[in-house]
């Protein structure tokens, strides 16, 4: 790698000022005060998901004690949290911990190419403001960016679309004036964020329709734990935090356990509940049985049981069937129903993308994703000096990342303490078995199984989806393997250690 002019060296850079970027970099700045780093956001503003998303109602579908990080307690008495206040307490995060000088804004990361030479990346970044190119290099990639495209949600091909006389909306694109008071909305979709629009529409809109092509596991669960809010008043924010933390994380993964393990129970169980909150005679087998067992996808959580509150309420009903076309008034369905609409809302998803979309390269060589195998579920096969953060599918997302930044924290200490520049996982096994890095159902992950790396048979090769296995393999297992290879750039020569 070789530059014309200097280029500002920073030892991590984080890609992301969301959740996991945040969390990053706190953990970064308290465990490494010695690294120099810098937040990347393509976006003029922090928060992630919980700033991009303007529809009615979005809130979490975890409760903010899994959900929000280890060291900073979630003090409000809303357990599962509308976004206004998740983004208040990811800028309390920023504030108290003096990260704001440290986030770049507009800056969007195009490219980055490491030089085994210099033991360093050579980021191309372009200012989403201004169109300008600049450049950073960097010791570490950290890619906090999550895993979906912010600038493009997934609407797959309707027939007739054109020909609707309404306006279509995506939840990822809501307009700040739309105004749905008396209108006839249509939402197509039955995940989260379906089953949060819904009701959060309903008392305004006209008649709101939550048109689906198959059924989601659906759950009532309070809006506010009042063993948490009891537990701060007796023992205050951070004791009460910590119990009502672990409290969750073991009720979350006993009912994860249950379902793998007994998924006609839980299937029944989960009738049962929906059977109850719905009016007499509701057909539940025809809108809220999933031909999947309960946790093959996620479960989706409805705080205070708002969705059916909407159905009985008759402000809301669910149609399960296909959509053969649009049509001037709304759509056509398979059955030869047509729902008439003012609005139609295509709440069908996110399109995956991993590194923000910025391509990879090691001395040259592109990184093709799908043909690396993922180490401990946060870096690349062969690919040095990079991590990446990806949360759990099955329980709150930022446990795992939480974990993550843990150990990547005592990995540069590590390096630091033995004179390491470089850190590059290595397959013993070149012919080790794989398969997709996420075994999840969920739509928007098939649809991008093949952009993404692999993961092994083993560890630490396998992505794990349990946080206890974590703890053990990310915060108390040794740093060193076999397979993580260190080097010095002056030498450059692998060894393990």
């Amino acid at each position: 790698m070789t530059t014309s002019t200097p280029v500002e060296h920073l030892d991590v850079v984080i890609i992301g000022a969301g959740i996991s970027g945040i969390g990053a970099a706190r953990y970064l700045k308290t465990e490494n005060p010695g690294k120099t780093f810098a937040i990347l956001e393509a976006r003029g503003t922090s928060g992630g998901t919980w700033d991009l998303f303007r529809y009615p109602g979005i809130r979490s579908d975890s409760d903010l004690h899994t959900f929000g990080y280890e060291f900073k307690p979630w003090r409000d008495k809303q357990s599962i949290a509308d976004a206004p206040r998740i983004l208040s307490y990811l800028r309390e995060t920023v504030a108290e911990n003096g990260l704001e000088p440290s986030i770049r804004y507009h800056h969007k990361l195009l490219s980055a190419a490491w030089s085994s030479d210099e033991a360093r990346w050579l980021l191309e970044i372009e200012r989403t403001d201004t169109g300008e190119r600049t450049r950073l290099s960097a010791g570490w990639l950290f890619n906090a960016g999550g895993y979906y495209r912010y600038d493009e949600g997934f609407t797959p091909h309707f027939e007739g679309r054109d020909r609707f006389g309404g306006q279509i909306v995506h939840p990822q694109h809501w307009p700040e004036d739309l105004d749905y008071a008396g209108k006839r909305v249509v939402v197509i979709g039955s995940g989260a964020t379906a089953v949060t629009l819904v009701p959060a529409m309903a008392g305004t809109a006209a008649h709101v329709t939550m048109l689906q092509r198959t059924p989601t596991y659906v759950m009532p669960v309070p809006r506010e734990d009042r063993i948490a809010n009891g537990l701060r008043k007796i023992l205050g924010d951070e004791r009460a935090y910590a119990l009502t933390r672990r409290k969750n994380i073991r009720k979350g993964l006993a009912v994860w356990r249950f379902c793998q393990k007994f998924p006609k129970t839980a299937r029944g169980l989960i009738r049962y509940v929906n059977k109850k909150q719905l009016p007499k005679g509701y057909p539940v087998d025809e809108h809220f049985n999933p031909p999947y067992d309960p946790w093959d996808q996620r479960l989706c959580a409805v705080p205070g049981g708002d969705l059916f509150a909407a159905i009985r309420k008759g402000q809301a009903d669910v149609v399960t069937d296909k959509i053969t076309t649009f049509t001037e008034k709304g759509v056509l369905l398979e059955s030869g129903r047509e729902l008439e609409a003012d609005i139609i809302v295509t709440a069908t998803g996110l399109n995956l993308q991993v590194f923000g979309g910025a391509t990879l390269s090691v001395d040259g060589k592109p990184v093709i994703l799908p043909e690396t195998v993922a180490y401990k579920g946060m870096m690349l096969s062969d690919v040095p000096n990079a991590a990446f953060a990806i949360g759990y599918t099955n329980s709150s997302w930022t446990l795992k990342i939480g974990l993550l930044c843990e150990h990547f924290c005592r990995l540069l200490a590590h390096m630091d303490t033995h004179g390491y520049d470089v850190c590059r996982p290595v397959l013993a096994d070149p012919d080790m078995p794989t398969r997709p890095f996420l075994d999840f159902a969920a739509g928007y992950v098939q649809r991008a199984l093949g952009q993404l790396p692999r993961q092994g048979d083993r560890m630490p090769w396998l992505t794990s989806m349990s946080y206890h296995s974590d703890i053990k393999l990310l915060r108390a297992d040794d740093i060193t393997d076999p397979e993580l290879h260190f080097s010095r750039a002056e030498v450059r020569e692998a060894v393990s250690s």
